[in-house]
């Protein structure tokens, strides 16, 4: 028997819980499970890890592949409980069995969290009444109807707001995860498990879950080849008349139409283009700052720093040393 005074190994362990049921999507539990596993290994925060569901057993994903299962046991204390997502969660709600135990767990766990539509089931609960929380991109409207007392945004990868942790779609749970194991190992531990798991970087919270490329071309089949016409001749002078030749239009018609698709201007659509295209050379590069206003269209390198500062916050050279300081650190013999 081991002293009171030297809890045991187990006990000393974080313990984690995924919420699995029938279809369920299985990177939404696998991912972060491989985060925190990792994460463990290279810290002195150990988890322990539990995939539960309300009969225990094997639970069949969407997949097909079967996961084994703890049932729920609403006397047993997580240190972080996670609730899954499911392309088929709708038949899956309204479950008051799930939700009572999502409760009961939310008044002894210290975080309450989910991937991608597992929100659905967090709303059930009542628990993200008065919070900012996320779901995946497609089903945002689908969640403010939902959880009408909560606040549903669309542009984020994860949200934590109090007690509550919920995330975008699929691998967005893998993001949330890595802010999860900073919180508990600090951030040196999760950028090295980023690495680790061969990713590029650990994407902040706020940041779109689809890029402004996609984020256009939604719906816009119309104008998705000019979309892509820009992205590959970003350095040329676009102009109204330029963009309406190529789509056989005449300017006036082509502005109005192209708004009503894309939900804005063409100028606005070229700006948002270059600086996507201006932050991955800036970020996964060493080429001069100039070189990449003149590649991405903006000439001057005052007009992209200035671009930069409005819409990221900081200039590209600020971004760069970040990011390459992030890279330096992701070097996991430091740990």
């Amino acid at each position: 028997m081991h002293n009171a005074k030297y809890p045991s190994f187990y006990a000393m362990k974080k313990k984690v819980g995924f919420v699995l049921y029938p279809d369920f999507q299985i990177v939404d539990a696998t991912g972060p499970a491989a985060v925190f596993e990792i994460g463990g290994v290279m810290s002195n925060v150990p988890y322990a890890i539990t995939m539960l569901s309300y009969e225990g057993g094997l639970v069949r994903s969407s997949s097909g592949i079967s996961l084994h299962t703890q049932r729920l046991d609403p006397d047993e204390v997580f240190d972080t409980l996670i609730v899954v997502g499911s392309a088929y969660y709708r038949s899956r709600l309204n479950d008051e069995t799930l939700a009572s135990y999502l409760r009961q767990q939310a008044s002894q766990t210290r975080r309450m969290c989910s991937v991608c539509t597992g929100a659905f089931f967090l709303a059930d609960a009542g628990l993200l009444n008065g919070r900012r929380v996320t779901t995946h991109w497609q089903d945002i409207e689908n969640l403010r109807l939902h959880a009408g007392e909560a606040e549903v945004e669309r542009d984020a990868i994860y949200i934590h707001d109090g007690q509550v942790w919920t995330s975008g779609g699929i691998t967005a749970g893998i993001d949330m995860a890595l802010a999860l194991l900073t919180e508990d190992a600090g951030e040196n531990v999760a950028q090295g498990v980023a690495q680790t798991m061969v990713l590029y970087y650990h994407r902040p919270g706020g940041e779109a879950q689809i890029s402004p490329l996609i984020r256009m071309a939604t719906g816009a089949d119309r104008f998705s080849s000019l979309l892509g016409w820009i992205r590959a001749n970003l350095a040329t002078e676009m102009t109204v008349d330029l963009l309406a030749d190529q789509m056989g239009m005449s300017p006036r018609n082509f502005s109005r139409s192209f708004k009503l698709t894309t939900g804005m201007s063409p100028a606005k659509a070229v700006e948002t283009l270059r600086l996507e295209a201006a932050r991955e050379r800036v970020i996964n590069g060493k080429i001069p700052i100039e070189l990449i206003a003149d590649q991405t269209g903006f000439g001057d390198p005052e007009r992209l720093r200035r671009a930069f500062n409005r819409v990221y916050g900081m200039s590209p050279q600020r971004m760069r040393q970040s990011h390459a300081r992030r890279g330096r650190e992701f070097d996991t013999t430091a740990l």
